[in-house]
């Protein structure tokens, strides 16, 4: 496994054997992407794919109306660009950026050479893709079935994952948009995190305060995609 793409890794990167590592990282650019910066957009050819580091990219789907809501979020763990690799170069969703950082990108043909070796990179962008396929599924369930209170927590719980400080430049508004709600149902949500003491909020900042308070309000879902990713790190570890 690598070490060296300290301080801040991504973890499909950080999981690739040497050899693997070797031969990609020359062509790897560490770039900045700031808050609202689109990654792709529905239709159009995407050029890049991105690892983030400390970046969070939201994945969307947008309706007619110019409204959307989030399928899946994608931070250290993963990547932006999936249909890159499997072959379709254009999707019909979008990505945004939800929180500025860092990221490593990739231009489209370096990640299709490297994934049509069918070598352990593919192995790993594969077991990823299986990853955000059922977070993709678990989300369109979450939205159906839980309570908004429940969705939030799992939310920033999924959030904290990927920005471990627990400090988080959003407004509700965003998350609003990105859950696919109205904003007043965000407001009475975090009322009630705030009011039980778990998390923390001014406009356009929220601080979580107690994560396991957040767990016992969250519904199984994030816990169902914990494992999933989880299990994604621990086969690739082991093979």
């Amino acid at each position: 496994m690598i070490s060296s793409l300290s301080p801040n890794p991504n973890r499909l990167l950080a999981a690739l054997p040497a050899a693997e590592y070797e031969r990609v990282s020359p062509s790897l650019e560490l770039v900045p992407l700031l808050l609202g910066k689109v990654l792709y957009e529905p239709g159009l050819q995407m050029e890049y794919a991105y690892f983030p580091t400390t970046a969070i990219a939201s994945l969307h789907y947008v309706v007619e109306t110019g409204e959307s809501v989030e399928t899946a979020g994608v931070g250290n763990e993963g990547v932006v660009g999936v249909s890159l690799f499997l072959g379709g170069d254009t999707t019909t969703g979008s990505a945004v950026v939800h929180t500025a950082g860092l990221a490593y990108r990739l231009k489209r043909g370096l990640l299709k050479e490297e994934f049509d070796r069918a070598g352990p990179t593919c192995n790993l962008l594969l077991r990823y893709t299986q990853a955000l396929a059922a977070q993709i599924s678990q989300t369109a369930a979450c939205n159906r079935h839980h309570l908004l209170e429940q969705q939030l927590s799992r939310w920033l719980l999924c959030i904290l994952d990927r920005v471990p400080s627990g400090e988080m430049a959003m407004t509700q508004e965003l998350i609003a948009s990105l859950l696919g709600v109205r904003r007043e149902g965000i407001t009475e949500a975090a009322g009630q995190l705030k009011l039980a003491g778990f998390i923390q909020y001014r406009r356009g900042h929220i601080s979580v305060l107690h994560r396991s308070g957040l767990e016992t309000r969250a519904c199984e879902c994030y816990a169902v995609l914990k494992k999933e990713v989880a299990r994604l790190f621990a086969d690739v570890c082991c093979n």
